[in-house]
């Protein structure tokens, strides 16, 4: 019954989708058409997260789910608000994808993979706000993925704690450490250092194994 639901869901979900589509390229009621499409992305994310909530053991409706909710804020914000896109688009888009990831491993702590794209994302989403008041945004990058694996190697897994993220981790913290001060130029040396020490670490480890 719950597969039979579900395909209902994704059926009306295309029918509207192709009605929409049809409706405006004859264009009908076009000045309207931005919140048409916004209402159409809560549905659709609605549509998936209602999938999510009925069978908790499929995880991936969460990441649609989510993501076309931040869309219907991005283009329904827009509607009455005309430069909020261009200020705001890029990090609601990206840090909506990020949060789906983020809830991914919530409700599925196995699902530790999910806390890279998350950290990732939630970054470039810090990265998106901060360069429309700093110019000079790329320590942030570094600093984020460096906290995003300290935090893999942190969290608890089914497989034990990953701690060879905390290898990437303490590399990309002093990258951005490096890149936010004006000792840039020893970010030449030290990614060599960075990959001798990576290969020894690995070959040590194999000949202990």
């Amino acid at each position: 019954m719950k597969r039979f639901d579900h395909r209902i869901l994704w059926g009306s979900l295309l029918i509207l989708a192709g009605v929409l589509f049809m409706l405006q390229n004859l264009k009908i009621i076009p000045s309207a058409w931005g919140i048409i499409w916004g209402l159409f992305f809560g549905l659709a994310g609605g549509v998936f997260l209602y999938a999510f909530m009925t069978d908790r053991t499929q995880w991936w409706p969460v990441i649609p789910g989510i993501t076309l909710l931040g869309l219907m804020v991005l283009v329904l914000a827009d509607q009455f608000f005309p430069n909020f896109e261009n200020m705001w688009g890029g990090s609601i888009f990206l840090g909506g994808i990020g949060l789906s990831f983020w809830v991914v491993y919530l409700v599925n702590r196995e699902a530790w993979w999910a806390v890279i794209p998350a950290g990732v994302l939630t970054t470039l989403a810090t990265i998106a706000i901060l360069d429309s008041f700093v110019a000079d945004s790329e320590w942030v990058f570094f600093i984020g993925l460096g906290l995003t694996f300290a935090l893999v190697g942190i969290l608890p897994t089914s497989q034990g704690r990953m701690t060879w993220a905390f290898i990437p981790a303490g590399v990309l913290l002093l990258l951005g450490l490096f890149t936010a001060t004006p000792l840039v130029p020893l970010i030449n040396y030290l990614w060599p250092v960075a990959l001798i020490l990576l290969g020894g670490y690995f070959i040590v480890r194999n000949i202990r194994a």
